[in-house]
Formats: structure tokens, C-alpha cells, sequence
């Protein structure tokens, strides 16, 4: 059996308010804290965010225990040297008691950007009234576990007819255009031999023309002594 990883199809994101009139800062941030993170979930996975959004009302109605009003600070720091800054949770929750109630459950959650996505679904509120009726939240008390209606069913997407293929005539023209042109006849490709021959036959050609203007040169110049001699003869007579 293989163990079982949450997917974000299986996660739902519900709405609960709790009520922090008259209850201890401590004990509010931890349940809540716990709704954030999902641990209340049987799917419940570390490395995921399967919590849902709370809603936190009458935080100014807030208490804490013992004298921690006046020893308790909550600090910050500008990030400049000698910076720090304390407050009294006294003072701190009577000028800001929505600052320290998100303060209390951020150090709940885990200090990373999974952190940082959990508290967005954190919304708390001074007074008795939220502007969150729209999504229709259920109240919830502290300790109380919502209960668990298993994974949701999954959306069956009807898959698209398929479209039927109109055929269309093509014209005789188209078809025509489209035929394939007959291909002229390849001339027939001369072999070296032949063109070895050929080249034989125009050097011996060439060779002949030669020979021939040769000793025709040689009869023309045997010829021309003969009359000189002939004339210079007959000139002595």
C-alpha cells in the first residue's frame, strides 16, 4: 500500500469563526493555528497547505494570564543600528489587538513561505462583526474538531462530441491544377567512352589538317628553286 499525498484537487477550503471574547491569547492562537495548517484533517500532509480560513471576532476582548500585561513585550526592529522597539502587550493589545493576535499565530506557523501562504487565511477582527458573510462560515469553539466528510467526489468532464468531417466536391478545374505535370524524357546521358571517342576523333582530325598543310608547304618550296634555276639558264644562253 502506498502512502497517500494529498493533491490539490482533494483539498477544500472552509470557513469557521471563533469567538476570542473572554478567552486566553495563548490558547486562541494555538486552535487556530491548527485550523491554518489543516492538522485537524485526516489528509493532513507537512509539506502542503490543506488548512481552511478562520475567521477571528471580539479580538479586542481578548485576555492574558497572570502579570504577562505589564512583564511581556512584543518587539521590532527597524533594521537600522539601535533600532529595537518594545511595547507592553498591555498597551500593545488595547491600542492594537488585532496586531497581537496575528502575532501570536504567526509564531505558530511554520517560518517559511508556507507559512507565510497559511496566514493569509487568517482574518481577525475587533469587534463582533466580519465582513466575510458571504462565504457563509461556521462557528466553531475552541477545542471543537469540524467533522470530516471525506475526500470530495470528482467532477466528471463530459468529453466533447466529436465533429463530424464535411466533405466537400472539388471542382474539375482544382483537380486539374492538382494533377501532376508529365515529366519531360531524360536525355540519355553520354558514357565516358563516348566522349573519349570523341575526343580521339577531333584530335586525329586535327592531326590530319596538319600533316596535309605541312607538305603542302614543302611541295611549295621544292617547286620554287626549280624556275630560278630554269630562268638563270636561259638568261646565260
Amino acid at each position: 500500500m502506498k502512502t497517500y499525498s494529498p493533491k490539490p484537487e482533494h483539498i477544500e477550503r472552509r470557513w469557521y469563526v471563533v469567538d476570542a471574547g473572554g478567552q486566553v491569547l495563548g490558547r486562541v492562537a494555538s486552535e487556530v493555528a491548527t485550523l491554518l495548517r489543516g492538522k485537524h484533517k485526516p489528509m493532513y500532509a507537512p509539506h502542503m497547505d490543506t488548512g481552511d480560513h478562520v475567521v477571528v471576532i471580539n479580538a479586542d476582548k481578548i485576555e492574558l494570564t497572570g502579570n504577562k500585561g505589564e512583564d511581556k513585550y512584543a518587539y521590532r526592529h527597524s533594521g537600522y543600528p539601535g533600532g529595537i522597539t518594545a511595547v507592553r502587550y498591555r498597551d500593545l493589545m488595547s491600542m492594537r489587538p488585532v496586531a497581537a493576535v496575528e502575532k501570536a499565530v504567526r509564531g505558530m506557523l511554520p517560518k517559511n513561505s508556507l507559512g507565510r501562504q497559511m496566514i493569509k487565511k487568517l482574518h481577525v477582527v475587533p469587534g463582533p462583526e466580519h465582513p466575510h458573510a458571504a462565504q457563509s462560515p461556521v462557528a466553531i469553539a475552541l477545542g471543537e474538531r469540524p467533522a470530516w466528510n471525506g475526500l470530495p467526489a470528482p467532477k466528471a468532464t463530459p468529453e466533447p462530441a466529436p465533429k463530424p468531417r464535411a466533405r466537400t466536391a472539388k471542382p474539375v478545374e482544382a483537380e486539374a491544377a492538382t494533377e501532376p505535370e508529365p515529366q519531360a524524357a531524360a536525355k540519355p546521358k553520354t558514357t565516358a567512352k563516348r566522349k573519349s571517342t570523341t575526343a580521339k576523333s577531333k584530335s586525329t582530325a586535327k592531326a590530319k589538317s596538319t600533316t596535309r598543310a605541312k607538305a603542302t608547304t614543302k611541295a611549295k618550296t621544292a617547286a620554287k628553286p626549280k624556275t630560278t634555276r630554269s630562268r638563270s639558264k636561259k638568261t646565260e644562253e
